[in-house]
């Protein structure tokens, strides 16, 4: 079975993002990139499926820009086998929207037909949420979203979701789309010997229109504000004036 990843290439989630002076957008001028957190969570359990003989290939892509080639040779050190960059902007700040990004991947998957594609539950970057659930729609594919634990037997996804009442298990017939959340996995550091080796790994550059996809945004960005920052807290000797103080703001 070949598994397909698509990976995103985001702000480090380490780094403060900050807004543009002009509210434009974030600013993205000599900042640390990374790999989506929860893509490098998806690239892992590939991996690791791979590693316990249920995957016989692991293929990452990635949509946007050409500077996402390092975000693919990450996962290739990791122990992903070949990548795929679909070169869709030009402009680090162009944001591909996820339905582009969804009838990408269909194009991806109808030309190298895996029997399990694994996403990130959501990038961090925008927090959509939205591709994975557009990809199976799209292919009309079963789907698991939010999973935190996988097991593939005879051609079957049986996933444990994560779900607001607390842990959901389902069962998909392959192929399916799981989308990774949080306490899947722990991902691995990449190795110095795989760093160097994954240089050596096979990565395609295509484009958007090699697929026929139009990329062009649905979506304006109107304005992008720094959070409201939060007020000092204020110190009470005792119970009796805390109580006081919540009477105040007519917490109680």
């Amino acid at each position: 079975m070949k598994v397909l990843v698509p990976v995103k290439r985001v702000i480090d989630y380490n780094v403060k993002a900050r807004v543009n002076a002009d509210g434009s957008g974030v600013d993205l001028a000599n900042v640390k990139m990374s790999m989506n957190p929860f893509d490098e969570i998806a690239v892992e359990e590939a991996i690791r499926l791979k590693e316990t003989g249920k995957a016989e290939e692991v293929v990452v892509v990635s949509i946007g820009v050409k500077q996402a080639q390092e975000t693919l040779r990450t996962a290739l050190a990791m122990g992903a086998d070949r990548a795929i960059l679909v070169v869709a902007a030009d402009d680090v700040h162009t944001d591909i929207e996820p339905l582009a990004v969804a009838k990408l991947l269909k194009a991806i998957v109808e030309e190298e037909a895996p029997g399990l594609v694994i996403a990130g539950k959501q990038a961090i970057d925008n927090d959509m949420n939205a591709t994975g659930q557009m990809l199976a729609a799209l292919l009309g594919w079963g789907q698991a979203t939010f999973a935190s634990e996988i097991a593939i037997e005879e051609g079957a996804a049986t996933v444990t979701r994560e779900v607001d009442g607390g842990l959901q298990t389902i069962e998909v017939r392959l192929p399916a789309i799981v989308t990774a959340d949080l306490r899947l996995n722990e991902p691995r550091y990449a190795s110095l010997p795989n760093i160097m080796k994954a240089k050596k790994k096979p990565l395609d550059e295509k484009t958007a229109a090699d697929y026929g996809v139009d990329v062009s945004p649905r979506l304006r960005i109107v304005k992008t504000t720094e959070p409201v920052a939060r007020t000092a807290g204020v110190k009470v000797a005792d119970v009796a004036e805390l109580v006081a103080k919540l009477k105040e703001v007519g917490a109680i």
